[in-house]
């Protein structure tokens, strides 16, 4: 099993209800997957509560059935439409891919 966890910080600038618009448009788009891409065997996106300067805003976690599913999620057009919905707001991003035996 593949496990995939994103982070990301988003623009200060994005405050109030704008940010949790935004932050629930992504949670929802990325969550709507589970089902959808083959190999993907669990989703889910959450969001920090303690805002501190070393936080991210948001971090994404999936399991995948092996590295061909991460790939196809990778190019999966629900995967490939929400990336602009999230580059519009973020001013960061991390990432990490590992296996599980």
């Amino acid at each position: 099993m593949i496990k995939h966890i994103v982070f990301w910080k988003l623009r200060d600038d994005l405050q109030g209800a704008a940010r949790d618009e935004r932050l629930h448009a992504i949670k929802e788009g990325f969550e709507k997957l589970q089902g959808v891409i083959p190999g993907l065997r669990h989703i889910e996106v959450g969001f920090d509560f303690l805002r501190t300067p070393e936080s991210v805003d948001i971090v994404l976690y999936s399991e995948f059935e092996s590295r061909e599913a991460l790939e196809g999620y990778a190019n999966h057009p629900g995967h490939l439409a929400m990336l602009p919905v999230v580059r519009e707001v973020r001013i960061e991003r991390r990432s990490g891919d590992y296996e599980v035996r």
